[in-house]
């Protein structure tokens, strides 16, 4: 039975690693990042790095050690493909990211606790230092929810790496309560509140998108070259109403007869002045 949860764990941890792969796919095959941020995975690469040191430091640790090596080396490619492909805004702000977290973060941390700090006490310092990290990374997609909120468009948050990061969430959460390790299962209550929550947005959000599409599929009746879509209201000022498809209401669609229309009337108008007074 224990084996068989382990397993499960790391294949849902290896799904959550994998789950933005088709992202990066899109990523390369268009030569652009689009919409996507970078902060997601190099916050992983940060938090993966951090639990291996923590593995390190503790005894049955292996399930620890095995799935963030993986999680090290799929992130560092994620991150690489960004930069190649990110604009330079982008490339710049993912570049500093890696060197004050990646780098600076994880080396000062490693030398202050492995000098200053010995047996469980490092251990515990270490252990709030992945709590911070995990949170991180569960926090990170934050931004593309406040995204989805405001645009109302689920494009930039892949409904498998939010189902993934849920269900991996809860099977971390009951590995770390089996172990009673409290810095296991500390964040991964929050990492199945938020993964809930993008759930939800993604549901809501993508039904919204589904409803606009349909409306916009509407069959469009058409007579003699005019538009017999409702007339669309509008705070104009123009007096010539307008509706769906751009065709003006009681315009003649050929300028010729227009003209005999203004000659005509010109004509009417002149035999209807009096003598000596112009026609206006």
């Amino acid at each position: 039975m224990y084996i068989m949860f382990i397993s499960l764990c790391n294949i849902l941890s290896f799904m959550v690693y994998l789950a933005p792969l088709p992202t990066f796919l899109r990523v390369y095959r268009k030569k652009s990042t689009e919409g996507f941020q970078s902060i997601p995975y190099v916050v992983a690469l940060v938090s993966a790095v951090l639990w291996i040191y923590y593995a390190t430091l503790k005894s049955n640790a292996f399930l620890l050690m095995t799935i963030n090596s993986f999680g090290c080396f799929v992130e560092t490619i994620y991150t690489v493909v960004f930069i190649i492909y990110a604009p330079k805004k982008a490339r710049i702000l993912t570049m500093k990211l890696l060197l004050l977290f990646n780098f600076g973060g994880l080396l000062l941390i490693i030398l202050l606790t492995h000098f200053f700090s010995k047996g469980p006490s490092r251990i515990h310092i270490v252990g709030w230092f992945c709590v911070v990290s995990s949170a991180g990374v569960f926090a990170a997609p934050l931004s593309i929810m406040r995204l989805v909120i405001r645009t109302k468009s689920v494009e930039f948050m892949p409904f498998a790496l939010s189902l993934f990061l849920t269900l991996s969430a809860i099977m971390w959460l009951i590995y770390g309560v089996l172990l009673k390790d409290f810095y296991i299962s500390l964040p991964n209550i929050m990492g199945v509140v938020l993964g809930m929550i993008q759930m939800v947005l993604f549901v809501v959000y993508k039904k919204y998108k589904n409803i606009e599409n349909e409306q916009k599929q509407l069959p469009v009746q058409v007579a003699n070259g005019k538009n017999l879509a409702p007339i669309k209201a509008s705070n104009n000022t123009d007096s010539s109403l307008q509706v769906s498809g751009d065709v003006e209401v009681g315009r003649d669609e050929n300028p010729h007869d227009h003209q005999l229309q203004h000659s005509h009337k010109s004509i009417e108008s002149t035999n209807q002045a009096e003598p000596g007074q112009c026609s206006v």
